[in-house]
């Protein structure tokens, strides 16, 4: 029988593979990051059930966060479906259901208007920008590109991702900033967000210009990435709307239990629940 092994072109193929079942650009990358750890980790020894039990015990003992292992363990796991090693499949961490999110996390709307701010006023229009459009609709920092110049004249941008098409609405002040900036770059039609050589700006470079305004926002770099703009979003959503279908579904969401995530309170919040109960007396 074959010595069962991990190598570059078996990622590479399932790489290929992810990509013909529509997987998004993040998620493709982070399975190839995940396999490509796991194979390194391996170090060309037999890849057995045993094994990848081991690899996420050595993941908890080097203090990876619980959340991280299973996303880890997902990618693994996929690869290990597309050989048909099903053998080796290993279980998920069980993670108790967060009551309340890690207040150092959270970017809160003047945490919002500080790097608004500070990107304005280090002539960072198109931060700027972008952040405020990520943090008005809603939308992931990989469907950026999907806010072109028809979109803005429209006043919405149709999503496509994973099969499902999302309509989601432009706030019309949103719309005339989004086309004054398109005629000042020139830029006629299509994707409004571009690199100087007109390329699609990628998630990469949105996430390291937005931590490289928090030393001078003054704001921790652990609260500031592009998703938490998309947090910032749901909370003040939910807040005004009190409606989680709803908004399930502006954030393209298939199950509700996920936008629930979203809407954790912080332990601060929790505690001065907990006090308001007047339960000690």
């Amino acid at each position: 029988m074959k010595k069962r092994q991990i190598t570059e072109q078996i990622i590479k193929e399932y790489i290929g593979y992810l990509s013909t079942q529509e997987r998004s650009k993040g998620t493709i990358e982070k399975y190839w990051r995940d396999t490509r750890a796991f194979a390194q980790w391996a170090n060309g020894r037999e890849v057995t059930k045993e094994l990848a039990v081991k690899w996420k015990s050595s993941l908890l003992e080097r203090g990876y966060a619980p959340v991280t292992i299973n996303a880890m363990l997902s990618a693994v796991n996929g690869l290990f479906r597309c050989l048909g090693w099903e053998d080796c499949h290993v279980k998920f961490l069980c993670i108790q259901r967060r009551l309340f999110r890690d207040s150092k996390r959270e970017l809160s709307r003047m945490d919002y208007q500080r790097l608004l701010f500070c990107a304005r006023e280090k002539g960072k229009d198109r931060l700027a920008l972008i952040t405020e459009t990520i943090c008005a609709t809603g939308i992931r920092v990989s469907e950026v590109k999907n806010i072109t110049v028809e979109a803005a004249k429209q006043g919405k941008a149709e999503i496509s991702m994973k099969g499902k098409i999302r309509v989601i609405l432009l706030p019309a002040k949103l719309c005339r900033k989004l086309l004054k900036y398109a005629k000042k770059e020139k830029i006629a039609s299509g994707i409004i967000f571009r690199t100087k050589s007109g390329k699609e700006i990628g998630r990469r470079q949105i996430w390291a210009e937005l931590k490289g305004l928090c030393k001078f926002a003054k704001i921790e770099p652990s609260k500031v990435f592009p998703h938490n703009l998309r947090h910032l979003f749901a909370r003040i959503f939910y807040k005004a709307s009190k409606d989680i279908i709803k908004l399930a579904d502006v954030l393209g969401h298939s199950n509700v239990e996920t936008t629930r995530i979203y809407l954790v309170a912080t332990g601060e919040e929790h505690q001065r629940q907990m006090e308001r109960l007047g339960l000690v007396l």
